[in-house]
């Protein structure tokens, strides 16, 4: 799996593990364009290969997370790209 698809698998994860959280929410709450979150969750439908770090951070804290706990999960062990 390509590391663009996990982050998207994850970040996905984590906003429909929330009770009426949307990626909307997300992206209004991070201060960050709602269309930026969707190619981050959708890269095989937006040719997205890429996400800046601090775009992604800032997801990940206004999730209340660390970085490090982000990755720590599964899904990255087997990331080909």
């Amino acid at each position: 799996m390509r590391l663009i698809e996990a982050i998207g698998i994850r970040l996905d994860s984590l906003i429909k593990s929330r009770e009426k959280f949307t990626e909307y929410e997300l992206a209004k709450q991070a201060g960050i364009p709602r269309s930026t979150v969707w190619k981050i969750i959708h890269p095989d439908l937006t040719r997205v290969k890429t996400v800046k770090m601090d775009t992604l951070y800032q997801l990940i804290d206004t999730l209340g997370m660390k970085l490090k706990e982000f990755f720590d999960d599964p899904l990255f062990d087997d990331i080909t790209d």
